[in-house]
């Protein structure tokens, strides 16, 4: 009886497991489109131990940050979940329009060349993104067990995590690695074999290409999303009944596609609104940056020293060509003659008189 119950509650785990992560399924997508352009340019060695470094930290993340704190706050304060998902979707809302600007302005947002890319700071960047990513995967796998309880939550989604990941990071290995795949083919002898492996290797940058530019739509479409649907369960519903309007009116006009085409309204009206909030946040993070620098830069370079605050600004030149009059030898500082002591000066003594006391002896006279 205990074996049968134990496999009826693992069934049950393992149905409950398989309807959270179809729910969650499009975030998956955008989180496999996202993570490729972190691997994109660097040396074909690197590419799988770097996706490795990133799949263990998104594991890191869903099991010792975002579990522990959503499994606590659905207990016991289930009202903060959604302000703290917001604010990871004003993040990859961030994330999402600095790239879009970067392109736009032909430089890189961060002012590096992405030449030089250091590994550290790419996975580091890559498991920041993951973590918003994997939230939302997380919070929508939780919204559709909550009725379960404790433990059983607790075990549904340790298996969305599992699962999650490595089908994630399983599909970007395959991605990232196609073309050295094709380059094997394109070595066959066979002459079919070889085509398809050159049409892999020519295919690929354009594959990586577009995945970049789905990434950065993900990024604002799911940022934008989460806003969308936070500000109306905040309360505040202006925004999501009109977005849902327009998906009912799609959904309604176009027949047998209506609930591609529905989605399809929502997914735009989330990125739009995904994208506004980014430029927002992007202008307001850039103006305070250029303010900062700016600040530092009087502070260390305008900083009068005491020279020149005694030399005024237009004789600064001739006062640093020229030694000040001040700075000059004075004559007077040495002694002159007038200054020596004479011997009037000093008191004669009574043993000896001067000169000039001495009576002269008398002309042609002896002693």
């Amino acid at each position: 009886m205990l074996a049968r119950a134990a496999a009826a509650s693992i069934d049950d785990v393992g149905v409950a497991a398989a309807k959270a992560g179809s729910k969650a399924a499009g975030v998956v997508i955008d989180d496999a489109a996202v993570t490729p352009q972190y691997v994109r340019g660097l040396a074909a060695e690197r590419e799988l131990p770097i996706v490795k470094r990133i799949a263990i930290g998104s594991l890191r993340n869903k099991f010792l940050i975002i579990l522990p704190v959503i499994l606590l706050l659905s207990q016991f304060v289930p009202w903060l979940l959604t302000p703290i998902l917001m604010i990871g979707g004003a993040y990859l809302c961030y994330e999402g329009a600095e790239k879009v600007w970067a392109k736009v302005s032909g430089h890189d947002a961060h002012g590096g060349e992405e030449k030089l890319k250091d590994e550290k700071t790419l996975i580091s960047g890559a498991v920041r993104t993951d973590l918003i990513l994997s939230a939302e995967i997380m919070v929508i796998s939780l919204n559709e067990v909550a009725d379960q309880s404790f433990w059983s939550r607790l075990a549904i989604l340790c298996i969305v995590a599992v699962v999650m990941t490595v089908a994630v990071y399983g599909a970007v290995g395959i991605i990232v690695k196609m073309d050295d795949v094709g380059l094997r083919l394109s070595e066959q002898s066979a002459s079919g074999v070889a085509a398809f492996g050159r049409g892999l290797v020519k295919a690929m940058p354009i594959v990586l290409t577009a995945l970049t530019v789905i990434g950065t739509a993900a990024m604002l479409w799911v940022g934008g999303h989460i806003l969308l649907v936070g500000t109306d369960e905040l309360g505040w519903h202006g925004l999501y009944s009109v977005v849902h309007h327009m998906e009912e009116a799609a959904h309604d006009a176009t027949g047998p596609l209506g609930g591609f085409v529905g989605w399809l309204v929502n997914t735009i009206a989330s990125a739009i609104i995904g994208l506004v909030v980014g430029a927002i946040l992007v202008v307001i993070i850039t103006f305070a940056f250029h303010r900062n620098k700016d600040t530092d830069a009087h502070g260390t370079e305008h900083a009068p020293t005491p020279a020149e605050s005694t030399v005024p600004a237009a004789d600064a030149t001739d006062a640093a060509a020229k030694p000040s009059p001040a700075a000059e030898p004075v004559e007077t500082a040495k002694p002159s003659p007038a200054a020596e002591p004479v011997n009037a000066a000093e008191p004669a003594s009574p043993a000896e008189p001067s000169s000039e006391a001495k009576p002269k002896p008398a002309t042609g006279t002896t002693e």
